[in-house]
């Protein structure tokens, strides 16, 4: 356990709490003020893309742009995985598809309401 402090006693450097919120140095995990005005951000246009790296050649759907937070984005990837017939999850702000689905998925947010564009090739 390291900790350095300067001559305000104002905390510098600690390894002994792991991440903190930079406004009210808690832990990330307990912070409340991080989790009220965290508000995800974007352009507005919801990607669609294909990718297959680190998935040993098995191919993926990804949605990326989703201005929802973490439990509106899980059960917009549940409707989206019942409609593809297909598993998925959800990861760091994107929705991961089992398999090639990108013409559906596209055709399904659009109907949601959302801009909704192709990325990749």
């Amino acid at each position: 356990m390291a900790r350095f402090e300067d001559r305000n006693t104002r905390l510098v450097y600690s390894t002994e709490h792991g991440r903190t919120c930079p406004a009210c140095n808690r832990q990330l995990d307990r912070c409340n003020c991080r989790k009220k005005t965290a508000q995800p951000t974007g352009d507005g246009i919801v990607r669609v893309g294909r990718a297959t790296k680190g998935r040993k050649g098995k191919g993926v759907t990804v949605i990326t742009g989703l201005p929802l937070d973490d439990e509106a984005l899980k059960q917009v990837a549940k409707t989206l995985k019942q409609k593809c017939g297909s598993g998925g999850t959800v990861r760091a702000g994107t929705i991961e598809i089992q398999g090639d689905h990108r013409d559906g998925l596209m055709a399904e947010l659009k109907g949601m309401g959302y801009t909704v564009r192709r990325s990749g090739g």
